[in-house]
């Protein structure tokens, strides 16, 4: 029976944070021109957005890393020898 190396992969802390980062800088733009449509003011808008980019990052943070948790859709890697000596 062959001996074969499993590896399975997940991301980093670092990886889901600049995930979550570069997210929030589109979602919190298109925030901002939702909440200047609907109120016409632009300092609104502007404090609506950072309120909501600081809040959901850490939001998106927690939701990625409970996600790693769960198994549900996970793939594994087999990886075999390319020669045995």
């Amino acid at each position: 029976m062959e001996d074969k190396e499993v590896q399975v992969v997940t991301e980093s802390s670092a990886r889901s944070v600049l995930k979550g980062f570069t997210w929030r800088l589109v979602a919190t733009f298109s925030t901002i021109v939702i909440s200047y449509l609907i109120t016409g003011e632009t300092d609104t808008a502007i404090k609506i957005g950072a309120i909501e980019f600081f809040a959901k990052i850490a939001v998106y943070y927690l939701h990625e890393r409970m996600w790693l948790r769960i198994p549900f859709g996970k793939n594994t890697v087999v990886k075999t020898p390319e020669f045995e000596i």
